[in-house]
């Protein structure tokens, strides 16, 4: 195992983020420090993402380290994860659901460039993006584009934070198809990374 990822915690309330702080602590993969740190994740916690919220997240991306931000809202509709994911948030996570195991799970993605967000959320996300609800639909440049079943199946894992080795077994494909999937995406998408093409199909209604 490698050295453990630096993650900070950011959080209103001092009791809230020491509860975050002691939940993180338990994961032998992370290394809990302070946003002085340059730390590679920030856990942010807010009640909801209003226009405030998503300047804070931008700050925190701005920061000389940019490092990779998880957000925990306490309220997340899909709007609110459309305006967190274009200002940078990798990870997205309701603060009722915040326990170790996916708390855990969301920083670690995110310091791999993964993007997490909850499976039901996603769903809901697509079915937007399905009505043409997602920001008015895709830019002229993506006219006609689109996503066969198995690059949908695969996305929305990836969406969710699982890597590829695991994706392969919930679809019964090997490892090599996974990663054959997600590359021939960003290839034809011009894509930087797994987590820049979820964020963009999610965000031009690609899914």
């Amino acid at each position: 195992m490698g050295e453990p990822v630096l993650v900070s915690v950011v959080a209103l309330d001092p009791v809230l983020e020491a509860g975050i702080r002691s939940t993180l602590s338990a994961c032998p993969e992370i290394a809990l420090t302070t946003a002085a740190d340059e730390p590679r994740v920030v856990v942010m916690t807010v009640d909801q993402v209003s226009p405030s919220e998503v300047d804070a997240l931008r700050s925190v991306r701005a920061a000389p380290s940019q490092p990779e931000v998880v957000l925990v809202a306490s309220r997340l509709a899909p709007g609110d994860a459309l305006h967190a994911l274009a200002a940078g948030a990798r990870g997205l996570l309701r603060r009722c659901e915040a326990d170790a195991a996916r708390l855990t799970r969301a920083a670690l993605a995110a310091a791999r460039g993964d993007c997490t967000l909850p499976p039901d959320l996603l769903d809901r996300l697509l079915r937007h993006a399905e009505t043409g609800g997602a920001g008015g639909g895709a830019s002229p440049a993506w006219a006609g584009a689109s996503l066969d079943d198995r690059e949908r199946s695969v996305l929305r894992l990836v969406a969710d934070g699982h890597e590829t080795n695991e994706i392969a077994r919930r679809l019964c494909y090997s490892p090599r198809t996974v990663t054959s999937v997600v590359h021939d995406i960003t290839r034809r998408f011009r894509l930087r990374n797994r987590a820049h093409a979820v964020a963009y199909a999610l965000r031009t209604g690609l899914l």
